[in-house]
């Protein structure tokens, strides 16, 4: 039998006297299983849709139900994405988590979603399940010499991503920042294949590598360029019938 935790009504901090965002507006849920005691963390939707950073209720009430027990978790993910700094607290805290963590993703790990699914010691994708992995993006305002700050930040933050990557999958730091240019979408063969994910859901066998697929937004772009009808090139050089004539010529 499963105990199904969640905040109901919103609850006051008590440190703070602020109140804390009720169940409506959590990306997460908890699972606790009465008889083995092993809890199970759902993180469903966009990660921070609408609270986290600039909130320091939120992270830490989350931070709180992670550490509350000491045992194995197995965290479910099914999320577009979100907030990449929201992401990067949540997978810091799986890794600091003294218990073991087990990763399934059951149906989409995208973008900042893909990086907390780095955090697992073995990662579990269902055989219908994708991850994708991509560049970050922001929105700035400014002259140019803001912009320049943003592609600055944005660079960073790219290499701070790589890091959970390449310590997961094992791949190089060129071949995984091509990748990210690419936006690459995997399916649960290609994931494992790669390193991003140890096993496939519910498989009585290792897929085979040669049936793994993988989808490059860069790679289906320049397979579509390639087959546009391509205009001819004018004719150069010279015509027929002034090289008949030259040879005329040269024969009288």
């Amino acid at each position: 039998m499963q105990v199904q935790t969640r905040a109901g009504s919103p609850q006051k901090d008590q440190s703070r006297g602020r109140e804390s965002p009720p169940a409506a507006r959590r990306f997460w849920n908890w699972v606790r299983d009465e008889d083995s005691q092993e809890r199970t963390l759902y993180l469903n939707g966009v990660i921070s849709d609408e609270t986290w950073w600039g909130d320091e209720v939120t992270p830490k009430m989350f931070k709180d139900e992670l550490f509350a027990g000491d045992g194995s978790v197995t965290v479910w993910i099914n999320s577009p994405g979100g907030d990449v700094f929201a992401a990067a607290q949540i997978y810091n805290m799986l890794m600091d988590y003294a218990g073991r963590v087990t990763v399934k993703i059951d149906g989409l790990a995208a973008s900042a979603a893909s990086v907390i699914a780095m955090a697992g010691g073995d990662v579990y994708m269902s055989p219908v399940s994708m991850l994708m992995i991509h560049n970050p993006s922001t929105i700035a305002v400014g002259d140019s010499e803001e912009m320049l700050r943003a592609k600055a930040l944005l660079d960073e933050v790219k290499e701070s991503i790589i890091n959970a990557y390449e310590l997961k999958s094992g791949l190089s730091r060129t071949k995984l920042s091509h990748l990210m240019d690419a936006e690459t979408w995997m399916n649960a063969n290609k994931a494992v294949e790669l390193g991003f994910a140890d096993k496939i859901l519910f498989a009585e066998s290792e897929p085979a590598p040669a049936d793994a697929m993988i989808f490059s937004r860069t790679a289906v772009t320049a397979s579509l360029i390639s087959r546009l009808p391509k205009t001819p090139k004018p004719k150069t050089g010279t015509p027929i019938a002034a090289l008949e004539q030259r040879l005329f010529l040269i024969t009288h």
